[in-house]
């Protein structure tokens, strides 16, 4: 009879988990043991990298994704990264290496007490084996719950005893069974929002990551221009689901329940497809939307349906739902939105780059099917406004705004990515939250461009000490970082640059470069 390491190794092939992210101690070891020639182990050196580089792979490649931690101590390291993923529906099957079952009630050094409970809530599933037997069976089920509506990290700790001990007879069936979802509106739920939308006066598309998330961004360039109507990015945005230069385009709604109702004045019918209802982050009370205007969301997520304050929620798949809606609408008789004005250029100061420069030479240089894993919130509004996006999976926030996401996910995102160039757009307070990334980077030879916008202080709580009426307080300023050397100490190459032509060099010979490549900019400060 297999082992439960045989068949976990069988089942893992099937699906297609064969890299495995992990940073191991000594429970996980006996899972590691005879790593198979056709799998990929990659290294990062600390919990919060590896789930970061995870999330990103998992991601980019709209595949689950697997995640190896030790014990109690590596799952607490990784949780803030799986704040990240839990609210980017990531669908990252995390499995925990625990002490042998007969040391677990003595509670002996890395027993991981109480283990389930540990990830949660930010896990859709997480368990225990019961029995050595179980535990093939266990990470099937893991692995289909992760991928199916809606995505998300599930956590499973294994006894590191468990992996030589004999798997349950019938195990070989988990192999070939499959598991899918079947969520589509019925005819008639189409036919009515389709009559909503030709009937409204003044509709507006409000769009979230997961439009992108399903490669659904021709469906709602198509929906939009038959209907002529308006397209915002839904607030806190952590992909981009539609082109940035197309005429509908509106940018991305302030995240504020006043301010984003103003947005969308003169609005009568809201359509949300693939977002919560709101990601709401300054507390700015009002009417959630203008008088006389109604919602309807679109979203595979129950929680995301129910938790919502206003509107009409249908909860399914939206690439199916929006293939459904486009064969029952005719384009109506109104103009095209006009497209919105290029902002100018702006004027730098003699030792240092405005934010603004730095992405206007990005949108002029970088490949047109570039990817932007972008970490630095004070920039935000000035990289949507000038760097174009046109294609699927061409930019990742941090979801839940937990820093430490941007190093590891451009990391991640390149390995899935390897035939797209990956720019990571970095502040430098969060670029020490996951600096030991660039080891992974160099040592994999993963090609990703790192810009590191320096403006020695974390700008967007400077923005919010003013929202806060907060005055002067500690702890804002980061000086003294010296990027280019911590680079060089993980063997990445690095340049640094505080003119706009010396920028423009350094960016020119890292996007040729077969190897990592870390370009420091000193900047101004500005407001996201």
């Amino acid at each position: 009879m297999p082992s439960v390491h045989a068949i976990t190794y069988q089942l893992l092939r099937r699906r297609g988990l064969t890299t495995v992210f992990g940073n191991p101690g000594s429970n996980e070891l006996p899972f590691l043991k005879d790593f198979p020639e056709d799998f990929r182990y990659v290294l990062g050196l600390h919990e919060g990298v590896v789930v970061g580089m995870a999330d990103g792979y998992a991601q980019a490649s709209g595949r689950p994704a697997l995640v190896n931690l030790h014990a109690a101590a590596g799952s607490g390291n990784a949780m803030g990264a799986l704040t990240n993923a839990w609210y980017s529906h990531t669908p990252l099957v995390v499995t925990a290496g625990q002490q042998a079952r007969e040391m677990l009630g003595v509670e002996a050094m890395l027993a991981n007490v109480d283990a389930p409970q540990l990830p949660r809530p930010l896990v859709k599933w997480s368990y225990e084996p019961a029995c050595p037997a179980d535990v093939p069976r266990a990470l099937s089920q893991a692995i289909h719950i992760a991928g199916l509506p809606a995505r998300g990290p599930v956590y499973v700790s294994i006894p590191h005893d468990d992996w030589d001990k004999p798997a349950d007879e019938d195990a070989e069936a988990l192999l070939s069974r499959t598991v899918s979802d079947a969520g589509t509106p019925s005819a008639a739920q189409l036919d009515a929002l389709a009559q909503r939308l030709q009937d409204a006066r003044n509709p507006v598309l409000v769009l979230g990551p997961e439009v992108d998330a399903v490669a659904a961004n021709a469906l709602v360039a198509d929906l939009a221009e038959r209907l002529a109507v308006p397209v915002w990015v839904a607030p806190s945005a952590s992909r981009c689901p539609f082109p940035t230069r197309h005429a509908s385009f509106r940018g991305v709604l302030p995240a504020a329940v006043a301010g984003l109702a103003r947005c969308l004045e003169g609005n009568d019918l809201i359509v949300a497809i693939g977002t919560p209802v709101f990601r709401y982050h300054q507390y700015d009370p009002g009417r959630y939307l203008p008088e006389g205007a109604t919602l309807v969301q679109l979203t595979s997520d129950p929680q995301e349906a129910a938790r919502a304050p206003m509107g009409d929620a249908w909860v399914g798949d939206i690439h199916a739902t929006l293939e459904g809606l486009l064969t029952r609408l005719t384009a109506v008789d109104r103009p095209q939105p006009e497209p919105r004005p290029r902002p100018a250029a702006v004027e730098d100061p003699a030792d240092r780059l405005a934010p603004e420069t730095v992405f206007d030479v990005l949108d002029a240089l970088a490949p047109e099917d570039a990817i932007y894993v972008k970490e630095s919130t004070s920039t935000v509004t000035a990289f949507w406004e000038r760097v174009e996006m046109r294609h699927p999976g061409s930019y990742f926030f941090p979801a839940a705004g937990g820093l430490g996401f941007g190093m590891p996910a451009a990391v991640g995102v390149q390995l899935a990515s390897p035939e797209r160039r990956v720019i990571g757009v970095i502040g430098d307070g969060s670029a020490n939250y996951a600096i030991t990334a660039l080891w992974t980077a160099a040592q994999y030879r993963i090609p990703v461009v790192f810009v590191i916008l320096r403006n020695d202080t974390y700008g967007a709580l400077r923005w919010f000490t003013r929202q806060f009426d907060a005055g002067e307080v500690p702890g804002l300023d980061v000086p003294g970082l010296d990027f280019c050397s911590l680079a060089r100490g993980y063997g990445v190459e690095a340049r640094f640059t505080s003119r706009r032509e010396e920028f423009e060099d350094a960016l020119r010979d890292a996007l040729t470069a077969d190897t990592p490549t870390l370009i420091e900019v000193p900047t101004t400060t500005i407001e996201p």
